[in-house]
Parts: C-alpha cells; structure tokens; sequence
C-alpha cells in the first residue's frame, strides 16, 4: 500500500488527464473529520467551493459516496448538490435522475423500538437515516457487544430486504439490495462517469466494495486513515486533513 508522499503525488497528477479520471468521496472520516456525534460533524467553508471548483475540472466527474442520506449530503454542502449515492447506494442522485427508498411502516416501528430500547444504553446515539437507522457507541464503547447482539436482533426481525453493516464504532441497518460497490456501476451506465477511470476514496469497512471495483476497473483505491484492518485499497492518506489538502490542491 503506497504511503501519504506517494498517494499525495499520484493524485496531484489527476488533472493532467481530466477526461480520464472520475472521483468518487466518501464523507464521513474521509472529506470530514470524524466527531463524536453524527450531528456534531463540521464542514470547513472553503470545501465545498473546492468540491465544485474540482469537479468542473473534471467534467462533472465528481461524485459522493456515503451512508448519510441524499438530503444530509446536500445540507452539508449546500449550495452545491453533486451526484451523490446516498444510503449506501440505496440512494443515487446522478444524470438519469434520482432514486430513494422509503421506509416500510414494519421498518418505521422497528426504529421506533430501537430508539426505545437504546434509552438503556446511556451514550448510545441512534440515528434514523429514514430506510436506514444507525447504532453509534463512540461515547459508550462498553456496550459494544451487547449492542452487537441486539441488532443481529433487530436485524433478523426486519428481515431480508435489510442487512446489518459493521462501521467505526457504529451498526447500521440498511436496504440490502445495495451497496457503495454497485453505487459506482450505476454512476458507470451514464455520462459523466461512462468509460472514465474511477478514484475511490474512503475510510471504512463500507468503503471496501467501492475500493474493489475501482482496483477491478483499474483505478486508485485509498483508504483513509491509520494501518489497521485489512483493506483491498491500494494507497493510503493517514487522515481526512490530507484528502482535504488533495482536494484544495487540486481545486486550485
């Protein structure tokens, strides 16, 4: 796995063939520093300027990749609403028009008895992402095996269309029948993205079958962050502070 230098040195070479590359950004941990809260996340003021500045530069070849919703990617850099995968995947905002997937009222109450239960759980955050509700425990990690425990329950109890996804520090129920993997072969049917080159950068277990397509189509895979899990990506940046400077660098 190449290093900071070398990762850095690659991508800054990105705009000598615009028409070549397209990019897609996970959010969480990658673009922005992680927080001790999904809510408490901060988005730098000059990002979202460099994100569109980038993007024209590639024709439009910029997309988000993240397991927020469609509509919190939007809030967070707004005024700009880049092609986006929302849920995983579950979501897709790209040329062909946008994709969501609404709750099933069975998934609405499920939630409902989640959040319930999690009050017995002091610093369990849960967060409902509509078709898909999310455990934190960064400011409970020592509920993190009972917390595993009870959303395999949940998880059985909202049956196949959903499934359980391991993340930092974090288990999330989302739509099944998605994943950011397929994300990026739905973004490659249409135009901008149609027979470029894909640079995949992200900084969690949800990354890796975005990472796998990328390394498939023959493009740069990064995961972000200190060595720790195993991962398919083939380069490294050691933190969201560096893909920033990238992106600054590149927008420039």
């Amino acid at each position: 796995m190449q290093d900071d230098d070398a990762t850095q040195e690659m991508l800054s070479l990105v705009l000598e063939e615009p028409d070549h590359w397209a990019m897609f950004l996970d959010i969480d941990g990658t673009l922005l520093n992680l927080a001790p809260t999904p809510d408490a996340i901060e988005v730098p003021e000059a990002l979202p300027g460099q994100l569109h500045r980038l993007s024209n530069k590639l024709g439009g070849a910029l997309a988000l990749v993240t397991g927020r919703s469609l509509a919190y990617a939007d809030e967070l850099f707004k005024p700009f609403a880049f092609p986006t995968a929302g849920l995983h995947g579950a979501e897709i905002r790209n040329a062909s028009g946008m994709q969501t997937v609404e709750a099933t009222a069975e998934f609405q109450a499920l939630k409902h008895a989640l959040t319930t239960e999690a009050e017995h759980y002091p610093g369990v955050l849960i967060e409902d992402k509509g078709a898909a509700v999310a455990a934190h425990y960064r400011l409970a990690p020592e509920y993190e095996k009972i917390l595993e425990e009870r959303m395999h329950h949940y998880a059985e109890l909202a049956g196949p269309n959903w499934a359980l996804q391991l993340g930092k520090m974090v288990f999330e129920l989302r739509p099944a029948r998605s994943s950011k993997g397929d994300a990026l072969e739905r973004f490659f049917q249409s135009d901008p993205f149609k027979n470029r080159c894909p640079i995949t950068i992200g900084d969690d277990l949800t990354d890796e079958s975005m990472f796998a397509i990328a390394n498939a189509r023959g493009g740069v895979s990064v995961r972000v962050g200190a060595i720790g899990a195993p991962s398919c990506a083939t380069s490294r940046l050691s933190s969201s502070a560096l893909v920033r400077n990238v992106i600054a660098a590149l927008a420039a």
